[in-house]
């Protein structure tokens, strides 16, 4: 069985999200419905399990839970943050994510 990688976006509110998924959207992954705040987006990342996250705003405690919670995970924020994997300008987001290293291995 093939899995597609999945990316979930996370911004303040829902005008940034849909910018970001704009920014971020490539035929290489498929996107979440993103979130934006805190619950949401753990909700999100429980049930659809994605490889990536990309963030864009005040979410430093959002990313340190993940990193801490999904090591493996790809984290690329818009600003210094712990747990981030990749500082990248919301343009540059769509890029930083095809220079990580994608999953592998088998899926159950």
């Amino acid at each position: 069985m093939c899995r597609a990688v999945t990316v979930i976006c996370v911004a303040r509110d829902h005008d940034q999200l849909v910018a970001l998924k704009r920014a971020v959207v490539a035929a290489e992954w498929e996107l979440t419905a993103g979130a934006t705040d805190l619950r949401s987006a753990l909700d999100q990342i429980d049930v659809e399990r994605p490889h990536a996250m990309v963030v864009a705003g005040p979410f430093e405690e959002l990313v340190a839970m993940v990193a801490d919670r999904f090591p493996g995970m790809t984290i690329v924020a818009d600003h210094e943050m712990p747990g981030a994997t990749v500082v990248a300008a919301v343009s540059d987001a769509r890029e930083a994510l095809r220079l990580q290293r994608r999953p592998g291995g088998p899926v159950g």
